[in-house]
């Protein structure tokens, strides 16, 4: 039937069958992806008569159409539907869903046809996802697929966000200055506005120059403000939005190894694209730092 070669009373059976059966009616369509790759292969043309040179052209073509092949699963969440799709590269998209109304059709928009519904191959990453918004993993070490990254400068920006500690935020200034373009902290927020992996890479930690949370996931701001408060982060309201009060967390000047208290030197008035700010002493220290040597936030730690 996938390949077009059932006969037609035996083709109306399956159609009939599939029509009331979703796992079959899914394992056909998984086939037919696959059979079209296949199609595909057959008719691009090998290089010559030399086996050896034919065979290698094969064996790569074979390769990309493995990495072409992409799974992924549904599933409620504490924080709404999500979407998790992996290929043989790794993880190549996480989707907050608005409902299931239409979701096969966004599924089909985001992934393409060839995309297979594999819970068996996605549940583990889901079960992770749900310790880290549960407060139980602090990590998502996934390999990743980037290839769907928009443009190398957008590459840049999500690498530099996927090394922000946890339990910590910095600016979209601080973003642009890290990949060496510091005056292009709006053209940083538009490539995070598109982060293909939400919570994986952590463009929730990026908040604005004047501490407001501003975007996330289209208009989702409270949702951001839930992952840091998952993170120990606190953010206050603030004009229709939430802002992360510096006063309240502990700084980090950007190439320095100490942790300081807000007030200490001249960090008070230091822009925020310099700093990195910590909810607690004990992220700033799972993250490698000690405590300053002047102002001593091991001694006077801020309020809780």
């Amino acid at each position: 039937m996938a390949s077009g070669e059932a006969a037609p009373a035996a083709a109306e059976r399956v159609e009939g069958h599939v029509a009331g059966c979703g796992p079959c009616r899914e394992e056909l369509r998984h086939y037919r992806a696959v059979e079209g790759l296949v199609g595909a292969l057959r008719r691009a043309p090998l290089p010559g008569d030399d086996a050896v040179l034919a065979r290698a052209e094969l064996e790569s073509r074979l390769a990309d159409l493995r990495r072409r092949l992409v799974s992924f699963g549904i599933f409620s969440s504490p924080l709404g539907p999500i979407l998790i799709a992996r290929s043989e590269l790794g993880v190549s998209l996480v989707r907050y869903l608005a409902g299931r109304g239409s979701v096969a059709s966004e599924v089909r928009r985001l992934l393409g046809e060839e995309a297979i519904e594999d819970r068996a191959a996605t549940d583990p990453l889901y079960a992770e996802l749900v310790e880290y918004i549960e407060g139980r993993r602090t990590r998502l070490d996934w390999p990743l697929d980037l290839r769907g990254a928009r443009s190398d400068f957008q590459r840049r920006v999500l690498d530099a966000t996927a090394q922000l500690p946890y339990g910590a935020v910095a600016s979209y200034a601080g973003i642009a200055r890290r990949i060496g373009a510091p005056t292009a902290a709006r053209p940083v927020a538009q490539a995070l506005r598109w982060n293909p992996l939400p919570i994986v890479i952590p463009c929730h930690r990026v908040i604005g120059s004047s501490g407001a949370l501003v975007g996330y996931a289209g208009k989702k701001v409270a949702l951001k403000q839930r992952l840091l408060a998952i993170e120990g982060v606190r953010a206050v309201p603030a004009r229709g939005d939430f802002r992360v009060p510096r006063e309240a967390m502990y700084a980090l000047h950007v190439g320095e190894s100490e942790y300081c208290l807000p007030i200490c030197g001249s960090l008070a008035s230091s822009p925020l694209s310099e700093l990195v700010l910590f909810g607690s002493r004990e992220r700033a220290e799972a993250a490698g730092l000690a405590p300053c040597t002047t102002c001593r936030p091991d001694l006077h730690p801020l309020s809780a």
